[in-house]
């Protein structure tokens, strides 16, 4: 279980719902990366390595790309035309402010560079409309839950 956040083309008069179904039948093609979204992963990537450090990077051809951070989980793929940013749910209280300071901050840097919305289902709301604290609140308790059930 993650925290996700998806960057998406969202039309003029189209409800993120439209989107969110648009998203899941490209998720069933296995399209090449686009060209915009390659160029944009390679600025990407020295930005998010200053904001994590170093991370393991796997490329697939023109298939996908995934930067994995290990240390706190956060993990940016890109595969066909889906973009998104992911973190487990690991983090609680000021840990999960921390982590999620920085899921936002990559998530602003990848929205700047390929021109896509980025969008948080958990909340159902675009990422830029989101009050920080309901994030973490969110992340802390459902950590926290996990744990309970599962331990760790």
């Amino acid at each position: 279980m993650s925290y996700d956040i998806y960057f998406l083309s969202r039309r003029d008069g189209q409800s993120w719902d439209e989107v969110l179904e648009a998203m899941e039948e490209a998720a069933e093609r296995s399209d090449p990366i686009p060209d915009y979204l390659l160029e944009a992963w390679d600025r990407i990537v020295p930005q998010a390595r200053i904001l994590l450090g170093e991370g393991d990077i796997t490329e697939h051809e023109q298939e996908s790309r995934d930067l994995s951070h290990s240390a706190t989980g956060i993990d940016l793929s890109v595969f066909g035309n889906e973009v998104s940013v992911t973190v487990p749910y690991w983090h609680a209280g000021d840990d999960a402010a921390v982590v999620l300071g920085k899921v936002f901050a990559l998530s602003a840097i990848v929205e700047k560079e390929t021109g896509l919305n980025a969008y948080d289902p958990q909340m159902e709301r675009p990422l830029a409309e989101i009050q920080t604290q309901g994030a973490i609140g969110l992340m802390s308790r459902i950590t926290e839950d996990l744990r309970d059930r599962y331990g760790g």
